[in-house]
C-alpha cells in the first residue's frame, strides 16, 4: 500500500512538472489529456484504497523521510491514511478529474492553455498534501501550496488589471489568516511536544476543558480555516475571485480549496472538543457567514457573484455543523456541496461559453432550448441546493438543521430562514437565466449552442452525484441514525468526546420533533418555488441594474457596502501610511543620507589638497604632529 499512497500524491506532481516544462511544445490534447489522466489515476488508486478500508482499519502512517528534529520534537515527512483523508481524497480527485475534462473544452482556444493545466496540477497536488499529511507543519505545506495555486489561477488572465487586484487580495486576506494557523501550530508544539495528529490526539487530555491555552490554541486554528474558507469578516476576497476562469471556480472555490478549514477543525476535533467556547463561537461566526452571504445573493446579477455567495453561505452551514459539535454532517455537506456547486459552476460555465463571455443574467433568458443538457443538469443543481425532497442538498441540510437545533430552537429559525433565501437567490437565477424571453443581442443569439461533450459530460455524472449523493449518508430520520453510513465510516476519526456530542446532539430531537422540522422546511421549499416563478416567469419580473435598487434590495446589489467599508478602513489607511513613508524618505531621511555623504564628499576633497603625492608635504605633516604631540604630554604633566 506505502507504494501506491506516493502514487496518489505524486501523479499530479508529474503532471505539472511534465506540462510545467515541456508543455509549451505539445498539442494542446496531449497537455489537458495528460493533465487530467494523472488526476484521474490518482482517484483511480485512491478509490482502490477505499473500497479495501473498512471502519475498523486503523490509520495508515507511511513515512518517508525524517525531517528534522528541534527542542525534543521530531517531525517526520510523511502521509497518513484514514477514514476522514481518503474522503477528501476521492473529493479532491474526482471532482478534479471531471474539472480537467472540462477545462479541455472550456480552455480550448485560450493561448495560456499548457500553463492553465499546469496551475492545475500543482493545485491538486498541494491540495493531496494538505489532507493526506500526517501532522501540522506538512497540512501548512500543502495550505500555502494551494494559497499560491489561487492566486495564479484567480489572475491567470493577469493582463486584465481588475483581475490582478482580485488576485492580489485573495492572497493577502489569506495571509491573515494563515498567521493564525501557524501561530496555533507553534503554541500546540510547545505545549504537546509534537505536532503529528496521532500523538496530540493521544495526549490532547493534558488540556484541561476551556483552559486559557486550549482555547487560544483552538481559536488560532480557527481564524486559519476562516481565512481559507471565506468566513465572517475575512470572506470578500472570494466573490472577488471569481475572475478566474470558470473551472476554477469549481475545484478551488467550490469543491476543494474552501473546504480545507472544514478538513482542519474535523482534523483537529480531539482540540475542539475541548474547547466549547470556541465551538460557541465557530457556531456565531457560521450563522452570521450564512445569513450575510445569502442576503447578498439575492440581488446580484453576475451570475457566477451569485454563485459565489452561495459558496460562502453554505461553508458557513458547514461551520454552524462543527460548531454544534456534528463534524460528521459538516463533512457529509462538504462533499454534497462538492457535487452540486461544482455542477452549478461548470453549468454556468457552459451558459458563459454559449453567451460568447456574457456573465450578467439581464442578458440572458430562454436558454433552455439552446443548451438543452446544460438545462437539464443546471435545474438538478439548483434543485438540489435548494432543498428538493431526497436530493442530497437536501438530506444534508436536513442533517444540519437537526443538530442546530438541538442547540437552540433561535439558531434553527436562523438557518431555517437562510435555507429559504437560498432557494429564492437559485430559483431567481435559475428563471432569470433559463426561462422567459432573450434579452441578449443577435449576435449572442446567433451564436448560441451546446458546449461539446468533454464539456458536458461532466455536467451530467455531476448531476447524477447530486440525485443520489445523499444516500451516502442516509436521512437522519430513517432508522433514528442507525443507517448513517458516512457517520459510523468516520467515527474512528473522531475521539470518544467528539463522538459522544454528536450523538447527544441528534438524541436531544425526538423522532415527532424532527418530522415536524423536515415537514416544514420541504412546505418552505415549494412554498418558495411557487413564489420566485410567479415572479420571474408568470409576472416577467425582470433584473434591475445596481443603482436602481431601493432599500434592502440596494443593500443587497451593494453588499451592504461591506467591501466600500473595509476600502476605506484598511486599504485607504495602508495606501496613506505608505505616501507617508514615501513622503519620510523622501523629505526627511534621503537628505540625512545626502547629508552625510556630502561630508564625506567634501572632507575628502580638502584632505586631496594634503594627499598630493609631494613627499616634503609628507613629512612637513609628521613633523607637526609630532610637535603637537610632545607639547600635548609636556601640557598635560
Amino acid at each position: 500500500m506505502e507504494n501506491l499512497i506516493y502514487a496518489i500524491i505524486l501523479l499530479p506532481l508529474i503532471g505539472f512538472l511534465f506540462n510545467g516544462l515541456l508543455g509549451k511544445y505539445l498539442p494542446k490534447v496531449v497537455v489537458g489529456s495528460i493533465a487530467t489522466l494523472a488526476v484521474f489515476a490518482s482517484f483511480c488508486i485512491a478509490a482502490g484504497i477505499f473500497f479495501n478500508f473498512s471502519t475498523d482499519s486503523q490509520p495508515v502512517i507511511v513515512k518517508a523521510f525524517e525531517w528534522f528534529r528541534v527542542n525534543g520534537i521530531q517531525v517526520n515527512f510523511g502521509f497518513q491514511i484514514d477514514q476522514l483523508s481518503l474522503t477528501m481524497i476521492m473529493i479532491v480527485t474526482g471532482i478534479g478529474s471531471l474539472i480537467h475534462l472540462y477545462s479541455m473544452g472550456y480552455m480550448s482556444h485560450d493561448p495560456g492553455y499548457f500553463r492553465f493545466f499546469t496551475y492545475l496540477n500543482l493545485f491538486i497536488f498541494s491540495m493531496l498534501l494538505l489532507v493526506m499529511g500526517s501532522n501540522y507543519l506538512i497540512l501548512f505545506i500543502g495550505w500555502e501550496g494551494v494559497g499560491v495555486c489561487s492566486y495564479l489561477l484567480i489572475g491567470f488572465w493577469f493582463k486584465n488589471w481588475e483581475y490582478g487586484k482580485a488576485a492580489r487580495k485573495a492572497f493577502i486576506m489569506n495571509r491573515i489568516g494563515d498567521l493564525g494557523l501557524l501561530i496555533g501550530i507553534f503554541i500546540l508544539a510547545k505545549e504537546t511536544n509534537a505536532v503529528d495528529y496521532l500523538t496530540i490526539s493521544n495526549n490532547a487530555s493534558m488540556f484541561a476543558i476551556d483552559s486559557p491555552v486550549i482555547i487560544f490554541i483552538t481559536a488560532s486554528l480557527f481564524i486559519g480555516a476562516v481565512g481559507k474558507s471565506a468566513q465572517v469578516p475575512l470572506y470578500t476576497w472570494l466573490p472577488d475571485a471569481m475572475a478566474g476562469p470558470t473551472p476554477v471556480s469549481a475545484l478551488i472555490h467550490a469543491a476543494t480549496m474552501v473546504t480545507a478549514g472544514i478538513y482542519l477543525v474535523v482534523r483537529s476535533n480531539f482540540l475542539y472538543t475541548l474547547a466549547p467556547t470556541v465551538q460557541e463561537g465557530i457556531l456565531f461566526i457560521g450563522l452570521l457567514t450564512a445569513a450575510l452571504a445569502a442576503f447578498y445573493a439575492m440581488r446580484q446579477n453576475d451570475i457566477k457573484k451569485v454563485l459565489a455567495y452561495s459558496t460562502v453561505s453554505q461553508l458557513g452551514f458547514m461551520f454552524v455543523a462543527l460548531g454544534a459539535g456534528a463534524y460528521t454532517t459538516a463533512v457529509f455537506h462538504l462533499m454534497t456541496h462538492a457535487f452540486f456547486k461544482a455542477l452549478l459552476f461548470l453549468g454556468s460555465g457552459s451558459v458563459i461559453h454559449a453567451m460568447s463571455g456574457e456573465q450578467d443574467m439581464r442578458y440572458m433568458g430562454g436558454l433552455k432550448k439552446y443548451i438543452p443538457v446544460t438545462h437539464w443538469t443546471f435545474l438538478i443543481g439548483t434543485l438540489a441546493i435548494s432543498g428538493f425532497p431526497l436530493l442530497s442538498g437536501m438530506i444534508s441540510k436536513d442533517e444540519i438543521l437537526t443538530a442546530t437545533f438541538a442547540k437552540g430552537a433561535a439558531y434553527w429559525v436562523i438557518l431555517f430562514v437562510v435555507a429559504a433565501m437560498t432557494a429564492t437567490y437559485m430559483f431567481r437565477l435559475y428563471y432569470l437565466t433559463f426561462h422567459g424571453e432573450f434579452r441578449g443581442t443577435e449576435e449572442q443569439q446567433h451564436h448560441l449552442h451546446e458546449s461539446p461533450a468533454n464539456m458536458t459530460l461532466p455536467l451530467i455524472v455531476l448531476a447524477i452525484l447530486s440525485v443520489g449523493g445523499g444516500f451516502i449518508n442516509l436521512p437522519h430520520f430513517i432508522g433514528h441514525g442507525h443507517y448513517a453510513r458516512l457517520a459510523e465510516w468516520l467515527k474512528p476519526v473522531l475521539t470518544t468526546e467528539s463522538w459522544n456530542q454528536y450523538e447527544a446532539s441528534i438524541g436531544k430531537v425526538s423522532f415527532s420533533t424532527e418530522m415536524i422540522l423536515l415537514a416544514l422546511t420541504v412546505i418552505m421549499f415549494f412554498t418558495v418555488w411557487i413564489i420566485v416563478r410567479n415572479l420571474y416567469v408568470t409576472k416577467k419580473k425582470q433584473a434591475l441594474p445596481e443603482d436602481q435598487y431601493k432599500g434592502w434590495e440596494k443593500l443587497s446589489a451593494r453588499k451592504l457596502y461591506v467591501d466600500e467599508i473595509y476600502n476605506v478602513l484598511f486599504v485607504k489607511t495602508i495606501e496613506a501610511l505608505g505616501k507617508a513613508g514615501k513622503m519620510f524618505d523622501k523629505d526627511l531621511l534621503d537628505p540625512a543620507v545626502e547629508f552625510v555623504g556630502d561630508g564625506a564628499e567634501d572632507s575628502g576633497k580638502a584632505m586631496k589638497r594634503f594627499q598630493n603625492g609631494n613627499v616634503e608635504n609628507y613629512v612637513l605633516i609628521m613633523s607637526l604632529a609630532i610637535g603637537i604631540i610632545l607639547i600635548v604630554n609636556f601640557l598635560l604633566q
